[in-house]
């Protein structure tokens, strides 16, 4: 699919992979709309041809507001990438007591309510543009899961349930908007180098880095928007949740 002159939605995109994801986007002559909340987007760099927008994706009524500016742009609607997150650990059970559950349901709102969230509203608009190609096709979503979906670690029951969720969203998100020519695609990382990973030994990351079969080392954002970019190019691929790992299997702890 062309990118050049289209719009393309980035939650997430004033830090880490939606940072990184927007700018690539902007570089192959895409309008991009970073969704990010306000202390994100104080602190984002001025990009060309990167608008931020100040949304919350747990707010059904943040985003419809930015979808209604969005429409009103030039450039139509063609790409959804939700990259927005949280990971807040907790033990089901542990010497505190049992799992906080608001705590559990602000991960799940996050992770998997915002991305159905801004999937759903992204696609209404999307729908409405004309068809790209003689297959009907309008544009693409790209969510993102994680490894953890499969292979959830000691402490991750809120983060893995809810990355679970977005990994078995897609299939059934990719039928359902198969009829408006939009495709559904989603990325699971590993251990990839992001600003929440800034904090951590030298020591720390020699363990994390050996744990990766190969290429030994953790994943880098630019390596998450290039696979972005190949899953947009590529027509045929639609309903698949797309590993970025190294080959990594997550232990239990």
């Amino acid at each position: 699919m062309e990118m050049q002159g289209q719009a393309a939605i980035v939650t997430g995109g004033a830090s880490g992979l939606g940072a990184t994801t927007a700018k690539a986007l902007a570089e192959k002559g895409m309008k991009v709309y970073a969704f990010d909340l306000a202390q994100g987007i104080e602190q984002a760099p001025p990009v060309d041809n990167v608008e931020y927008l100040e949304v919350n994706v747990t707010d059904h009524d943040s985003i419809r507001k930015a979808m209604s500016h969005i429409a009103e742009g030039s450039e139509p609607l063609r790409v959804v990438i939700n990259c927005a997150g949280i990971g807040t650990p907790g033990r089901i059970l542990s010497k505190k007591g049992p799992h906080d559950l608001d705590q559990f349901a602000n991960v799940i709102n996050v992770n998997l309510l915002g991305t159905f969230n801004v999937m759903t509203l992204g696609a209404e608009l999307v729908a409405k543009q004309e068809p790209v190609d003689d297959d009907g096709q309008r544009g693409i979503v790209i969510n993102t899961a994680s490894v953890a979906a499969f292979e959830g670690q000691i402490g991750q029951a809120a983060y893995a349930a809810s990355k679970g969720g977005v990994h078995s969203l897609t299939i059934s998100a990719a039928r359902d908007l198969a009829s408006h020519g939009i495709r559904v695609n989603t990325v699971a990382p590993g251990i990839v180098e992001t600003p929440m990973m800034a904090g951590m030994t030298p020591e720390f990351r020699e363990t994390l880095e050996a744990s990766v079969p190969f290429p030994a080392r953790l994943g880098r954002p630019d390596e998450y928007a290039q696979l972005v970019l190949d899953l947009i190019g590529h027509n045929y691929i639609n309903g698949h949740t797309v590993r970025m790992d190294g080959a990594l299997r997550m232990g239990p702890r």
